[in-house]
């Protein structure tokens, strides 16, 4: 949804600063719930996960003191990256499009939402882990067009958005970050960063879904006490 909204805003703004459309707003109303469901929806997952593997009762009571508050912990702990980006979008880059724009930029928000085109080969290769479908090639497929569609909508969107707008200025691209104010390139330097950080696990986990099983992988330094 975010993707078709996104493609239907950036295509109809021939003017990437002027132009508006009324999806740019709706949109970014409608999809903060989600956000604020979805750290919900993933300390859920991380608390039946924490019961399964024994470390609670069936019987909540039953618990240690704290033992919830622990629960917390270790779910901030271990989804902290995602849990930031998710308390990022709904507490800074909401207020930020629906007051701080004033109406301009409809084309550049279109296209950060176009960025959410990997999200479902990102979403169907947990599930096919989750079924033990790892090494069929339903998975390598996803697991390439994972990877396709993450570098081009979500890393080299970022480049893409200074190319358009030095297009629109006239100005070549390694002008543009000179052009602009710097809150802007700050701004694009925290969104993309952590992008690259998940590009990175993202090649990481292709290297051994695509290497050859007969060739064993590279062993780290070990070492003994």
């Amino acid at each position: 949804m975010a993707s078709t909204a996104g493609y239907i805003v950036s295509t109809s703004c021939k003017h990437i600063i002027d132009d508006q459309h009324w999806l740019s707003s709706a949109y970014t109303q409608f999809a903060v719930p989600y956000f604020i469901y979805d750290i919900y929806a993933m300390f859920l997952c991380h608390w039946h996960k924490h019961q399964v593997k024994g470390h609670g009762g069936d019987d909540g009571a039953r618990q240690a003191p704290g033992s919830t508050w622990a629960v917390v912990r270790g779910y901030l702990h271990k989804e902290f990256l995602m849990v930031l980006h998710h308390a990022v979008m709904v507490l800074v880059c909401f207020p930020l499009s629906v007051v701080w724009r004033q109406g301009k930029g409809d084309f550049f928000l279109g296209c950060m939402l176009m960025a959410e085109v990997s999200t479902p080969f990102v979403c169907l290769g947990k599930i096919l882990i989750q079924y033990k479908q790892q090494h069929t090639l339903l998975h390598k497929v996803n697991g390439a067009l994972m990877l396709l569609s993450f570098l081009c909508c979500r890393v080299l969107l970022f480049p893409y958005l200074y190319w358009a707008y030095g297009r629109h200025a006239g100005l070549p691209l390694l002008a543009v970050p000179l052009a602009i104010p710097a809150h802007v390139n700050l701004g694009a330097a925290l969104l993309l960063a952590p992008q690259l950080y998940w590009f990175f696990l993202i090649c990481r986990g292709a290297c051994r879904l695509f290497r050859p099983r007969g060739s064993p992988p590279p062993s780290p330094c070990q070492t003994q006490d």
